[in-house]
């Protein structure tokens, strides 16, 4: 069975989601950790759907 990109789009959706809400929560408690946890987790999870999107064209 292919790999397609679907694995890697539904893990992106997933970080992107956590990281924004680490952000948000960072930016409220003026935590400038969480903060960052939270734009590295949405940066992966753009890595992620971009590897679904090469996967999904081949």
């Amino acid at each position: 069975m292919a790999d397609n990109g679907l694995g890697d789009k539904i893990k992106a959706g997933v970080n992107k989601a956590k990281g924004e809400i680490k952000d948000q929560i960072g930016n409220a408690k003026n935590d400038p950790g969480l903060q960052a946890e939270g734009k590295a987790d949405k940066a992966k999870g753009h890595v992620q759907d971009k590897v679904g999107d090469i996967k999904d064209r081949h």
